[in-house]
């Protein structure tokens, strides 16, 4: 397999009409004519169309699926990917192609920051008993991957993955195993034993096949899908089980609260503030059991879709205590060298509105209690006067700078940032989490 340079750049561009050529070795033929389909790994297009020259090639695609080849004149080569119901354009390329060559258009991401990928389908078949497995990692938002092909009860302790430090926009070249059933995980990269990114539990190599593991960004940003493509065959999708979830100890005074999981322990007793990392579980209705200074608090089952990030934020004081549950979005800016911030506001006494400021700038105002802003996308700084202020005071509720030398925050460039205010308004407490 090889990237082209151009290629390589374009595939890790973030802008809409990027595209890029990846190409695999071998195949190519004497022929003006290529074959080309195209594959909806989108999550913002319910269906999509292709065309070449204005001609159409494929339409209504939907997600998780690809087309039907059509013939393409290699010297007119002008492609769009366009939504089905309104026909506009989300991105737009015009590459090489080989004749007498089939190749897939892969289109991925979401709106606003669609990108496609062009697969050529030429690897030669491996002997019987063998196959071939190229892994694209096409979730630039959850950053390096590692990918371990395993038995299916096998323990990742001793696993070797096929391939690792995989990084967004990249391929990993096709390798070269058994053919056979087998489980295939993705976790972050050197983090096999505490984020798991994806658990496919079944994954089948036919004999003498050729496989592409297609990786796609969930819409929390961390957690991907998986779409195994057939050289020249169909496709099938392993969207993903799991989500993640954290906990926030915001309440005011001194109330011990412990939190739980579907049984995973995600805030051990503690006092406030207090905020843990994720944890990743299956997704779907959970029960979650939440007790302050012992006293279980009514909580339901919080809902937590597949894919995504929650926040599950514990606010007010231990006479009166919620719980909110936020979603998160922690997929990386879509401008790059941008940084995302947003406020959560944990503050315990209703009506207590809070408001984000970066360099004298409002990015987020009027945040009530219990809730979060959307994210805003910002310049990324050395060192920024970032503050959460309130409309009732005259000074700053919470400055994460204060007492440092320079009384700046650096903001390092594609990072994801989330300022959490909380306790009792008269004597707030702040923390500054970088998300990613």
């Amino acid at each position: 397999m090889r990237f082209t340079p151009w290629a390589t750049r374009l595939v890790l561009t973030l802008s809409l009409s990027s595209a890029a050529l990846l190409t695999a070795c071998g195949g190519g033929g004497s022929s003006s004519t290529a074959q080309v389909r195209l594959l909806n790994a989108t999550q913002s297009y319910p269906q999509l169309d292709l065309t070449v020259n204005d001609k159409t090639i494929n339409s209504k695609i939907a997600y998780a699926t690809v087309g039907s080849y059509g013939d393409v004149d290699t010297a007119n080569t002008a492609s769009k990917v366009l939504t089905s119901d309104v026909g506009t354009s989300v991105s737009a390329t015009t590459p090489t192609l080989a004749g007498g060559t089939a190749y897939t258009y892969i289109s991925y991401g979401f709106a606003g920051a669609v990108r496609t990928t062009l697969l050529q389908e030429a690897e030669t078949a491996p002997d019987a008993n063998k196959a071939k497995l190229l892994i694209l990692n096409l979730a630039p938002d959850a950053g390096a991957l590692d990918v371990y092909v395993t038995a299916s009860t096998d323990s990742l302790d001793t696993a070797t993955p096929v391939t690792s430090n995989l990084q967004g926009g990249a391929g990993s070249g096709y390798n070269q195993i058994n053919s056979g059933t087998f489980r295939i995980r993705i976790t972050g990269y050197t983090k096999k034993g505490n984020d798991l990114r994806l658990d496919i539990p079944a994954v089948t190599l036919a004999s003498a096949s050729v496989n592409t593991l297609v990786l796609t960004s969930t819409s929390g940003g961390v957690l991907v899908n998986g779409m195994q493509l057939i050289q020249k065959g169909a496709v099938t999708g392993y969207a993903n089980t799991l989500t993640r979830v954290r906990a926030v100890n915001a309440l005011a005074g001194s109330p011990v609260v412990a939190a739980t999981v579907n049984g995973n322990n995600i805030l051990p007793a503690s006092l406030p503030p207090n905020k843990t990392d994720y944890f990743s579980f299956t997704a779907g209705a959970s029960t979650t059991s939440i007790t302050v200074n012992s006293i279980p608090l009514t909580v339901g089952s919080p809902n937590f879709a597949a894919g995504g990030d929650y926040t599950l934020l514990i606010w007010g004081d231990a006479s009166a205590p919620q719980l909110a549950v936020l979603s998160d979005d922690n997929r990386l800016p879509t401008v790059t060298g941008n940084v995302k911030m947003r406020l959560v506001n944990g503050l315990s006494v209703a009506g207590s509105l809070a408001s984000l400021n970066v360099d004298f700038q409002t990015q987020a105002s009027n945040v009530l209690p219990g809730t979060s802003s959307a994210p805003a996308s910002i310049s990324s700084s050395t060192g920024a006067v970032v503050t959460v202020n309130s409309p009732l005071k005259v000074d700053a509720l919470y400055n994460p700078s204060s007492g440092t030398t320079s009384g700046l925050t650096p903001l390092t460039a594609n990072g994801v940032y989330t300022i959490f205010i909380m306790g009792d308004p008269n004597n707030p407490k702040g923390s500054l989490s970088k998300d990613r």
